[in-house]
């Protein structure tokens, strides 16, 4: 068996995703507020209020504190020679190797989050689909995404 891939994503990649969770936990929290106000003008059961009340606490530890940490613990990248491996996933953690020779292109993306942190994405685009490796260090970014389309060329090259 291989051994898991070497390279792991920032740590700043962890912040982006727990400010991810605060805005989608605030998504869930709007309404859940709302129905405990609609509920206290109608006089309604108490099942709302503790519901109005779980669901966002619940909500926040999940996608704030619990899976950011998993998913960067399981987020491990390494680019080789012929191959590009990634590995990640919360619950079923998946691996996959990308051929060099086939990369069509390779993009680095930043939102205003990101740009924030310093931190980019790269997506290696192939003909059946994209990959991405999330978080990165801008200047590893760049790096990385020179690096593998030199070797993607040289793969080419070889074919």
């Amino acid at each position: 068996m291989r051994r898991e891939p070497a390279n792991r994503i920032s740590g700043k990649g962890l912040t982006v995703w727990r400010i991810h969770g605060v805005f989608y936990t605030l998504m869930v929290l709007v309404p859940a507020i709302a129905a405990s106000v609609l509920a206290y003008i109608f006089d309604g059961p108490v099942w709302i209020y503790i519901v109005s009340a779980a669901v966002p606490v619940l909500m926040g530890y999940l996608l704030i504190g619990l899976f950011p940490k998993i998913r960067w613990q399981r987020w491990r990248y390494e680019v080789r020679e012929t191959e590009i491996e990634l590995q990640h996933g919360l619950f079923i953690v998946k691996r996959t190797l990308v051929p060099m020779v086939r990369v069509q292109h390779v993009d680095t993306s930043q939102g205003p989050i990101l740009r924030k942190y310093g931190l980019a994405g790269i997506t290696v685009s192939t003909a059946a689909t994209t990959h991405e490796i999330p978080a990165l260090q801008m200047e590893e970014a760049d790096d990385l995404r020179n690096r593998i389309s030199g070797l993607a060329r040289v793969a080419e090259d070889d074919v």
